[in-house]
Order: structure tokens, then C-alpha cells, then sequence
């Protein structure tokens, strides 16, 4: 059958977005092809809002059947953290026979060629792209993101993240020229001619792991980055996190078939309740790339056991802001207060540790004792929430029980500055909302170590007493280290001390954002332009996005033939 998407419409339709992504992560500018505000949706194609969720709700209680080879039965059960019971069922598969189904497409796959490739999954994402209200909502309800989150992060941030991923896949294989013409003189004699041809070739089945709270944003980047250099990709979701990973392999299964490509190079691995089928695949010999979010303890399982594989991980870790001064003491405070506040602190790169003197800091409203610094935090966070219905556009629900009891939990670890409530949802009654919690604690103190030094996933904050700024910044250095952190923010007027938390952020690779104030939040990135985690530090050994991330999911095997 012929292609229904030939190889000259894509370029001609995808190759300019390319080029801009290119550029973009060349100069780290701002850009980005896929619109942010809901209203932008609607036309060319795309879903408004109101088509957008009418195409969520059609697919509750329904079967998603996506004609994968060895499908033995369906399973489902996701729950909506907002109390709806999604009903939706996927296939389960006989991995024996899905396997070699999805390897027998890649030969064509490979011989495409990066660029086809590229252009393809650029294809995918702009389907995937005209689409975003409908993802948005399947995002909400199975992360618990409030829907403004959802819709963006879920979205177009994540589309970003993919293409992204994209672009350095290509930049990385396009590298070597596939033909080289190599003579080399031999004095009177004839000159040695060689003809050679280089091909990127595919280490063979990719797995996406896929995590609950962020499940596109997270899943994309490995997805495309394994898709754009050849490989095959499993699509492994998060037992309660399915529905929008099962609309992306749905997606790209049918951008691929009419490519004239095999639709079983992106498959989906939906487990029954307990079923526990990433440790089986993650050791499975066809399985050469693991990406991987979520707990420290299976990342750590994946690294040590999965040896037959490229693994990439996102971990958990320590994140820290250390507060020393500030010219805009409001800003701080205000930023500060949303930065703990959203998406109820379910963020890898929410702040948890926040280290101040115990003399107080320096300020434009002069001197500030730690308890006043403490307590005018408490106020922002509670003057942000004060408002039921602003507080749940930003806390969203609480993902799962298991955040839940480590907030109940955290209020006695020490005297509690901010007490957790409980906000109601009118729209959805049986969601859990709760504002966060801060918990004063002595950096001094060893009995209060174990809890600092510690992550405590969720809406649960640290306010660290410190000697100084200089001990903050060897507690920051040892957190990094010893724990990990995707994200460091710091406060200071003081060139002493700055100097003092980039060295540190450069010796121990973590990502530094300094004085931040306005509308930029330390647990904020935008792709093209910023690194989400370093690869250098216990929180995960890869960042998104860089070089790294894709040149090792390809290798280049040359030809020579004499000329």
C-alpha cells in the first residue's frame, strides 16, 4: 500500500520547524511552535476547548483497542486524584509476541534516514499538538494537575520537550556525512582510495517508564529522542497514568503507518493490577534503552540490573533554596510562595530545603530575624491560597495516598509555621486538596537531619536554620552531593556568597537559579533554552536536554569498499 504521507510532504511541511528547533538550541533563545493560551486552539484543525473536551469525556468507559499484535486481553482501572473513575481499557500484551513484531519495522526505520525520521516524529507532535485539550484533560485527571497546569505542562511544554529531543537526536546523527571519499598518498606508488558509507543504526527496542505526575512532560523527551534515531519504542505507563501515553502510541502508530512505515515501532504496555512488568522487561535482551522517572530505589534497580541496556533515570532528590539577602524582599516572598504552591509541591524540581541564618538576613526592608523571614513566608503562601477557588487553579489534587500521609507525617518532625488545610472542590467533591505545610528545623540539630536530608515528595516544605550563609552553602554542598537536586535557587546581594553557591553548583553539577523575583519560578524550565537536571548529581544521571541524552541510544557502523 502506498504512503498516504510521502517522504517530499514532510519534509517540505516539517523540515522549517526543524531548522527553527535547530536554531534554537544552538543560540538558547526563547521559541517555541506550540501555543500556550487555550484560546489559540480551534482552527486549522485543531481542537478548541469545548471540542477538546468533548473528545475526553467520549473516551470515558471506553476501550482503547490500537490493533497491536499480541494483544490477550484489556485491562484499565485509572481513578481521576479528582474522584472520576475513568473506565477506560487498553491492551495487554503477550510481550513474546509483541516484541518481534515491533522489531521486524526497524530495518526500514533505520534505512529512512534521520532526516525522514525526524520529520515523521515531527508529525506526530503536531497531531498530538492540535489535539492539547483533549490531552490537557486526560493529564488532569490522571495526575491530579489543576487544568491550566495540565493543559500547559501536559501540552505544549511537553510537545516542546519532544521536539526538542528531536533536534538533538538529528544534530547528533547528521554529524558524521553518510558518504566520505578517503585517499591517501603513497609516494610513487598509486594513492590508497577508499569509498566509505556510514549509517547511524539503532541499538534496538526502547522502553519509556512512564511516571504518574508528569506523564507526557516526562515521557516525551525519551520517547522521541529513541523514535528519531531508529529505534523502536515501548510505551510502559504508570499504572495510574495511562490515558494520555496510550493517546500518544495511538497517535504516532497511525502517523506511522501513513509514512508506510510499520505502525509496531511504537507500542503500548498496559500491566493488570500488580502485574509489576517493568522489572520484567527492563532485563528482557531486546530491550537495549530504559528511560526511566520516578523512585530513587527501582532508578537504582534499573542502573544495577538492566546491564544489557542504555538507562536513563530521573530520580528524587533534594532540592534547596538558600536565602542569605535580597533587594526585593515582597518579590522574594511572593515568588518563593508560589514556587512551594504548585501542583501542591508534585514537582521534582519543587523546593524543599530552604536554609536560613538563624541571625537573620539582609533585606530593602531592612534587617530580618529567621522566625520574621519564616512567618512573612507563611503569610505569602497563605495570602496566595486565601482564595478556595485560586487555590485549587494552583494546588490541583494530591496525586495519590501515599503524598497524603507524608504530609499528615511531616507536622511532627518539628514546630510547624504553616499548618496544612483542606480546601474543597466544588466541581469535584472527592478530590484531596491541601495547601503546605513549613516546618521549622535546626541545621544544627541531628535528630532533625533525617528529615532535611530526606525527600518528602509533596506539599511539604523545610525552613533550615543555619550558623551562616557560609554553612549554608556547605549543607547545599552536601545535599547535592550526597542526595542529589534537579533544582538550587539562591538569595543574595552578597558577590561573595553567590560566587560561593555557583562554585558549588558547578562542582557538584547542579542546575542554579539566582534571585529570582518576578514571573521565572526556580521550578520552571523551558525547553530549547534550559537543562532540566544536570546528569552529574544523584537526582538523575541525564539531563533534558543535551547531546548526551541521544548520541548514545544510535551507533555508527561504516562500510569501505575500495574505490
Amino acid at each position: 500500500m502506498a504512503a498516504e504521507l510521502t517522504a517530499h510532504e514532510l519534509i517540505a511541511k516539517h523540515r522549517p520547524t526543524l531548522d527553527q528547533a535547530l536554531e534554537a538550541i544552538r543560540t538558547r533563545a526563547y521559541w517555541s511552535p506550540h501555543p500556550e493560551h487555550p484560546k489559540a486552539y480551534g482552527e486549522n484543525g485543531s481542537l478548541d476547548m469545548a471540542a477538546g473536551k468533548a473528545a475526553f469525556d467520549a473516551l470515558l468507559g471506553t476501550r482503547l483497542d490500537l490493533g497491536q499484535p499480541g494483544t490477550d486481553g484489556f485491562v484499565g482501572g485509572e481513578v481521576s486524584p479528582y474522584g472520576i473513575e475513568l473506565g477506560v481499557e487498553y491492551p495487554h500484551a503477550n510481550i513474546d509476541e509483541l516484541l518481534p513484531a515491533m522489531k521486524s519495522g526497524m530495518r526500514a526505520w533505520r534505512d529512512a534516514g534521520a532526516e525522514i525520521r525526524a520529520v515523521v516524529c515531527v508529525e506526530i507532535l503536531k497531531r498530538i499538538s492540535d489535539r492539547t485539550h483533549e490531552f490537557a484533560h486526560a493529564v488532569m485527571h490522571t495526575s491530579g494537575q489543576a487544568f491550566m497546569m495540565a493543559f500547559q505542562a501536559g501540552g505544549p511544554h511537553a510537545q516542546d520537550r519532544g521536539l526538542e529531543a528531536v533536534a538533538y537526536a538529528y544534530v547528533e546523527q547528521v554529524r558524521t556525512p553518510d558518504t566520505a571519499e578517503w585517499t591517501k598518498p603513497q609516494g610513487k606508488r598509486d594513492p590508497l582510495a577508499l569509498n566509505k558509507q556510514f549509517t547511524p543504526v539503532p541499538r534496538g527496542i526502547a522502553m519509556v517508564i512512564g511516571c504518574n505526575t508528569f506523564p507526557t512532560w516526562n515521557g516525551y523527551p525519551g520517547l522521541f529522542a529513541s523514535l528519531a534515531t531508529g529505534n523502536a519504542v515501548l510505551v510502559k505507563p504508570h499504572p495510574r497514568a495511562v490515558l494520555p501515553l496510550a493517546l500518544t502510541v495511538q497517535v504516532a502508530r497511525q502517523v506511522l503507518a501513513e509514512a508506510g512505515f510499520d505502525a509496531n515501532l511504537v507500542a503500548l504496555a498496559a500491566e493488570r493490577p500488580g502485574e509489576g512488568i517493568a522489572k520484567t522487561l527492563a532485563t528482557r535482551p531486546e530491550i537495549r534503552i530504559i528511560d526511566y522517572t520516578g523512585s530513587t530505589s527501582f532508578g537504582d534497580w534499573l542502573e544495577s540490573n538492566a546491564r544489557q541496556a542504555q538507562v536513563y533515570t530521573e530520580k528524587a532528590g533534594v532540592n534547596s533554596v538558600l536565602v542569605d539577602s535580597t533587594d526585593d524582599y515582597k518579590g522574594m516572598l511572593s515568588n518563593l510562595a508560589f514556587s512551594l504552591s504548585l501542583y501542591s509541591g508534585q514537582m521534582c524540581t519543587t523546593p524543599q530545603n530552604l536554609l536560613v541564618p538563624r541571625d537573620g538576613i539582609r533585606t530593602d526592608e531592612g534587617p530580618k530575624t529567621y522566625d520574621e523571614v519564616v512567618a512573612d513566608l507563611a503569610r505569602s503562601v497563605d495570602g496566595l491560597l486565601g482564595d478556595d477557588a485560586r487555590a485549587n487553579a494552583l494546588l490541583g489534587a494530591i496525586v495519590n495516598p501515599d503524598v497524603k500521609a507524608r504530609l499528615e507525617a511531616a507536622a511532627g518532625l518539628g514546630e510547624v509555621a504553616l499548618a496544612s488545610r483542606e480546601i474543597a472542590n466544588p466541581e469535584f467533591p472527592d478530590a484531596v486538596v491541601r495547601t503546605p505545610v513549613i516546618v521549622k528545623l535546626d541545621g544544627a540539630k541531628p535528630d532533625d537531619e533525617a528529615a532535611y536530608m530526606s525527600e518528602c515528595f509533596g506539599p511539604v516544605s523545610f525552613a533550615v536554620a543555619v550558623d551562616s550563609a557560609s554553612d549554608a552553602v556547605e549543607l547545599l554542598r552536601r545535599t547535592v552531593r550526597e542526595k542529589g537536586a534537579m533544582t538550587v535557587g539562591a538569595y543574595t546581594t552578597d558577590d561573595e556568597v553567590e560566587g560561593a553557591v555557583q562554585e558549588v553548583c558547578l562542582e557538584e553539577a547542579a542546575q542554579l537559579s539566582l534571585n529570582l523575583t518576578g514571573g521565572v519560578y526556580v521550578n520552571q524550565t523551558a525547553a530549547f533554552s534550559d537543562f532540566h537536571g544536570s546528569g552529574g548529581n544523584p537526582a538523575a544521571n541525564s539531563a533534558l536536554c543535551d547531546g548526551a541524552f541521544v548520541a548514545n541510544r544510535f551507533r555508527v557502523v561504516e562500510v569501505r569498499r575500495e574505490a
